[in-house]
């Protein structure tokens, strides 16, 4: 039987506050819950006043508090973004609070413009994505100078994500578990999949490639309902192409209305 999981961007709907986009992203982390979801991911974007997954170690946080026994997780920390160090630091201190139940998407892309990445970053220099991953694994391994508390021993699950055939090549050769953006980038999806399938090495975290996709689905009585449900998402992806940042909103008739 396919897995199912749940990748959350916290978008905030016209009308909405933050708050209550907050609120709408933890109602929907128990359903997941209680449907069976195997997993819940939560999206790391910055400068998007329609989006309030900005800081997603502290929305991970709030759905693991709301939930019992689902695995909530990064989806994900895009490690241009940040210090290894504190990332350890941030998602050892949830795996002592919630032991496995924590997990650990990393991703190169920014998750923003330039301007802000600066902003997040100011004057550091970020290593390449393969040498940020292997300073970040030495700190929960213990190898590295520095230690980081509490994550040093212990063990959250790297995933890694990708949009690209470069990023199937870094996960075969990792043996790490890959999910591929095949929701926004459909296109590059079986090469990715097939690159990472056939480069695979065995590691101490798999024995055999495990591969996550996500994709854009619509849940409905009827048909004719997910296709009016889907117009939302086809707004969506306009604000996307024409660099508009409008809430998210509700759906209308048909497509054609959009």
């Amino acid at each position: 039987m396919t897995k199912l999981s749940i990748l959350n961007l916290v978008p905030i709907r016209e009308g909405q506050t933050a708050k209550q986009a907050v609120d709408s992203m933890v109602k929907l982390a128990k359903h997941a819950e209680s449907i069976g979801i195997e997993r819940y991911w939560i999206a790391e974007h910055h400068n998007m006043k329609n989006l309030a997954s900005s800081a997603t170690q502290l929305l991970i946080q709030h759905a693991l508090s709301h939930t019992e026994k689902l695995r909530v997780g990064s989806g994900g920390v895009m490690l241009p973004n940040h210090s290894p160090y504190i990332v350890a630091e941030q998602y050892g201190t949830l795996e002592t609070l919630y032991p496995n139940r924590v997990e650990l998407g990393l991703g190169r892309a920014p998750g923003t413009d330039m301007r802000t990445a600066t902003a997040l970053r100011r004057n550091a220099q970020s290593l390449p994505f393969p040498d940020e991953i292997s300073e970040l694994k030495g700190y929960f391994e213990g190898t590295n100078s520095v230690s980081a508390y509490p994550a040093q021993g212990l063990n959250v699950p790297f995933y890694i994500l990708g949009s690209s055939p470069e990023s199937a090549y870094l996960a075969a050769e990792r043996g790490l578990p890959y999910a591929f953006a095949s929701h926004f980038a459909p296109r590059f999806m079986d090469d990715a999949v097939r690159i990472y399938r056939t480069h695979f090495k065995p590691s101490e975290v798999l024995d055999k490639p495990y591969v996550i996709l996500g994709v854009n689905a619509i849940a409905a009585e009827t048909d004719q309902e997910a296709e009016q449900l889907a117009t939302t998402q086809t707004q969506s992806f306009l604000n996307v192409v024409t660099n508009a940042q409008n809430y998210l909103q509700p759906p209308v008739e048909s497509d054609d209305k959009v």
